[in-house]
């Protein structure tokens, strides 16, 4: 596999094409247009590609976030090959790292599991802010018919990796019928996730909008009352108050 910046319009239009694949958005609004590309890419913003046998099998956006020097923000990451999402973010941070940027940030779908777990325990980024239907409604093949909630992950380069050993008690568990809201006055708590929430949106839109308002109250309001995330395990969020 090889990773290395996109330049041509050849390559936007082949990386247009898999972002397309993976998202499948109405023909007006896709993720980023090949213009945006081509804009960010000039001006020396993040736009990079993930080769296997030469063939392009994924990609990532990103623009610089006032100051300059202070963060590069991820806008959209996707890859249709395994390993590609993990090879694109070290590729990120090495380009990050040569230009003195220390921090990452995107955002992400709460209640996608596989892809919080790779962002707490592959990478060790970590949640810091909770938006409540971020980008309005989204018309398309993986977010359509449900809110677009986010939480900003922020990864710090050069911070080292603390270890997370607390025991938590269980605030949402993953039960077979939905989402269980349990009490506790615990100061330490998991929220647990739905196994697979794109499919429960398109098999059981109820069951799914469920998911997404006990993760919003329970994990989003932990979280603009300043609790902190300081892990992911049990297939679930783990907060400190």
């Amino acid at each position: 596999m090889i990773v290395r910046e996109l330049t041509t319009l050849a390559e936007f239009e082949a990386l247009h094409g898999v972002f397309d694949e993976i998202w499948r958005p109405e023909p007006t609004n896709p993720p980023v247009t090949v213009e945006l590309m081509r804009a960010f890419s000039h001006a020396g913003n993040y736009v990079a590609g993930a080769f296997v046998d030469g063939r392009l099998a994924g990609g990532s956006v990103g623009f610089c976030a006032p100051p300059r020097e202070a963060s590069l923000h991820s806008h959209v990451t996707g890859v249709v090959a395994p390993g590609a999402g993990l090879a694109l973010k070290r590729h990120q941070r090495s380009w990050a790292l040569a230009r003195g940027i220390s921090t990452i940030t995107w955002t992400f779908d709460p209640l996608v599991r596989r892809n919080a777990y790779f962002n707490l325990v592959k990478l060790g980024a970590r949640p810091e802010r909770y938006y409540e239907n971020f980008y309005g409604e989204m018309a398309d093949g993986v977010n359509a018919g449900d809110e677009s909630d986010r939480v900003l992950a922020v990864w710090r380069l050069t911070a080292p990796r603390a270890a997370e050993e607390a025991a938590a008690e269980v605030a949402v568990a993953a039960d077979p019928d939905g989402p269980a809201v349990r009490e506790t006055a615990s100061s330490v708590v998991l929220v647990q996730l739905p196994e697979d929430i794109e499919g429960l949106r398109r098999d059981d839109p109820a069951t799914a909008k469920r998911w997404r308002m006990a993760v919003r109250e329970e994990f989003g309001g932990r979280v603009r009352r300043g609790w902190t995330v300081i892990g992911f395990r049990d297939g679930g969020y783990v907060l400190r108050s």
